[in-house]
């Protein structure tokens, strides 16, 4: 590009231009062109963004373009120093791999502009050779299986060929016990004094992510990173800029990272790599510290009897869902042995000989406080405006976890997120309930100032989908057993109206189970490919199997009701058996209910029915894809045509057929 010259959004996307140049098939959606001119503006403007941007709008070109354009016209030094990347966070790995992959490179080629975008990955992704070299040299003393050898050997070898040197490059997955000993981390990294720095891979992708102009994270990243921050660290670089995509989950996410969790597993994984009586491995067993194996005993002993006593005591006294309202009348005796732990391990690192052998026992040190401090802070609650609750698997209940997370995260945001950038972007197709209210999102969040901007999808749906709305099932609230057995029939008679090609979408794993409990002969009988969450296959080998069969049934809760694409043929009907609502037994739904009734206000119409309303509407979106595909999305819970909330749903869906059965 000439010095001097600038384009715009319009000269990237709109007709003619530099996009429609290189891909002749591009159509130029209006959608798109203004929502990237108001991100374009909200930039330049320093203000907040939310848009909710329908299916087929392309939102990733749309906040792509206006992106690389700011990040690219900033210089080093224009604000007193190196210029700030702009961040772009996505909650899925497909659609990061899609940015990643597909849409910046092609950007890249057809724009006349400089830049450079790299994917940010958390520190634990990257080996560390010098961590490596002490495994592979002490092996005998840290592994107990010859598979664990085997293993080692394999990442060795793969260490000496990969440019990247994240795990996600090698061609097997490593047990944790072997990638533990050799990845990179914080606290057993010796910096620019290691032997390896000039060719460490998580400082080379340090590196780049500093000096690139977009930064690619996914939402986990991004918030474990705030949270540091809190503490005065930090993973990502500074920005002033942030564009979260699949904006619709950030409330979890943010309270998944911003709250705290140890479990039974944790603590027998830590000190088991600091003594295993019956491999006789460890770090106590190299420094042959007698004192200090029977100090790791010790904190294993009353570490189980902690756990045990806590699930014990949960179940007597707690609520049925795990729930603690008040700090359990339990001795903490393990923190105490953790620090006792910690200062021993201090002790035997001024001992080793190398530098090496000095930062790993002092990592094992901080490890031990940490875990120290974080089961501290949940055996006293001392957060404020936090949830606590244990929860327990394995088949005799044996892994123990507790966990705690804030009620709200809206303050938090507020403070430490929204008033400290100048812009924040989040889109997604499922942001606004009702016709166009933001309300809801907004909240949650704590984003009290911001430009709204709601733009339809350019397909026809009118055209291309029929809403489906059965009569005459029973109501789920008053008539669960009776609405399953006819749900069951129900999907029967839609699943054969397009001869399979379906999604059959649950709120519960035990409805599902039962739907296809009672289906399977059927299915089995009629010859349809039935692909079933829970089973044997991983949710992207469903989809795939499901994507190639011709009469293709897949069954599937939660996670299957958004950010799942099957265009074409494959898919052309969506079952959803109830409406959404998240039935308020987990503890930190139930504290956000109990908190919104403390204020004096309806929980069940300002928390569960707009949540309902945007799960609904992703359920909804798996159908239509692109311009081609055609179908039906068939509603069984009779509650959207009987409750007066269920307008408040229909009017959140895009214009479309709808058909009383």
């Amino acid at each position: 590009m000439e010095r001097g010259v600038t384009i715009s959004p319009t000269d990237v996307l709109g007709d003619g231009g530099l996009v429609a140049r290189r891909m002749p098939q591009f159509e130029s959606r209006p959608q798109q062109l203004e929502m990237a001119q108001a991100v374009e503006s909200a930039i330049a403007e320093q203000r907040h963004l939310v848009v909710e941007a329908g299916t087929g709008t392309g939102k990733s070109f749309a906040y792509l373009v206006p992106a690389i354009l700011a990040a690219s016209a900033r210089r080093p030094g224009s604000e007193g120093g190196k210029s700030k990347p702009i961040i772009i966070s996505t909650h899925t790995i497909s659609l990061q791999e899609q940015l990643v992959d597909r849409d910046i490179p092609f950007l890249n080629a057809v724009m006349p502009v400089e830049f450079s975008a790299v994917l940010a990955k958390g520190r634990s992704n990257y080996i560390s050779l010098r961590r490596l070299k002490g495994a592979v040299e002490k092996h005998r003393s840290l592994f107990a299986t010859d598979e664990e050898d085997r293993q080692l050997a394999r990442v060795a070898e793969w260490s000496g060929k990969t440019t990247d040197g994240s795990r996600a490059d090698l061609d097997f997955q490593p047990f944790s016990v072997v990638w533990d000993e050799v990845r990179s981390e914080h606290g057993n990294c010796l910096g620019r004094n290691c032997p390896t720095y000039e060719s460490c891979f998580y400082y080379k992708a340090r590196r780049r992510v500093w000096n690139a102009n977009v930064v690619i994270v996914n939402h986990a990243l991004f918030f474990a990173d705030l949270a540091l921050r809190r503490e005065g660290a930090q993973v990502l670089p500074d920005y002033d800029v942030v564009i979260f995509d699949e904006a619709h989950t950030l409330e979890q996410v943010a309270a998944d990272h911003l709250g705290a969790s140890v479990s039974s597993g944790q603590l027998e994984y830590l000190l088991g790599r600091l003594y295993n009586d019956r491999t006789q491995k460890g770090l106590m067993i190299r420094a042959n510290d007698i004192a200090g194996q029977k100090l790791v005993d010790s904190t294993r002993h009353a570490g189980r009897d902690l756990f045990e006593e806590l699930r014990d005591w949960t179940r007597r006294k707690a609520s049925s869902n795990g729930r603690l309202r008040q700090p359990p009348p339990l001795p903490n005796e393990v923190s105490p042995l953790l620090n006792e732990l910690a200062a021993t391990l201090t002790r035997l690192a001024t001992d080793q000989e190398t530098d090496e052998e000095k930062i790993e026992y002092a990592a094992a040190a901080d490890r031990c406080t940490g875990f120290a401090q974080t089961l501290t802070g949940w055996m006293e609650q001392r957060i404020e405006g936090s949830v606590y609750w244990l929860e327990t698997s394995g088949k005799r209940q044996e892994r123990i976890e507790l966990n705690s997370s804030p009620i709200d995260v809206g303050p938090i945001l507020a403070e430490e997120l929204f008033n400290s950038v100048k812009t924040a972007v989040l889109t997604s197709a499922t942001l606004a309930v009702g016709e166009d209210d933001f309300g809801f999102i907004r909240q949650r969040l704590g984003l009290t100032r911001a430009e709204e901007l709601k733009l339809g999808s350019p397909f026809n749906f009118r055209e291309q989908v029929t809403l489906r709305l059965p009569s005459g099932l029973p109501d789920p609230g008053e008539s669960p057993a009776q609405f399953e057995s006819a749900a069951c029939d129900r999907i029967r008679e839609y699943i054969e109206l397009t001869r399979g090609r379906a999604f059959v979408l649950f709120t519960s794993y035990r409805m599902l189970q039962l739907c296809v409990q009672r289906l399977m002969p059927w299915l089995t009988r009629e010859n349809y490919g039935c692909y079933v969450q829970g089973q044997e296959l991983q949710r992207s080998a469903m989809i795939e199997k499901f994507r190639n069969d011709p009469a293709g049934v897949l069954f599937g809760t939660d996670s299957f009701w958004q950010g799942v694409d099957v265009p074409g043929e494959a898919l052309q009907n969506v079952i959803i058996t109830k409406l959404p609502f998240t039935v308020p037994d987990h503890p930190l739904l139930e504290a956000r209910v109990e908190s919104i009734r403390s204020r004096g206000g309806n929980p069940f119409f300002e928390y569960q029915v707009p949540e309902a309303v945007i799960k609904l509407k992703q359920g909804f979106g798996r159908l239509i894809r692109t311009r081609t595909d055609h179908g039906i999305v068939v509603i069984l819970d009779p509650r959207i045509s009987t409750k007066r909330y269920g307008k408040l749903f229909l009017n959140s869906l895009p214009d479309c057929r709808i058909q009383h059965d």
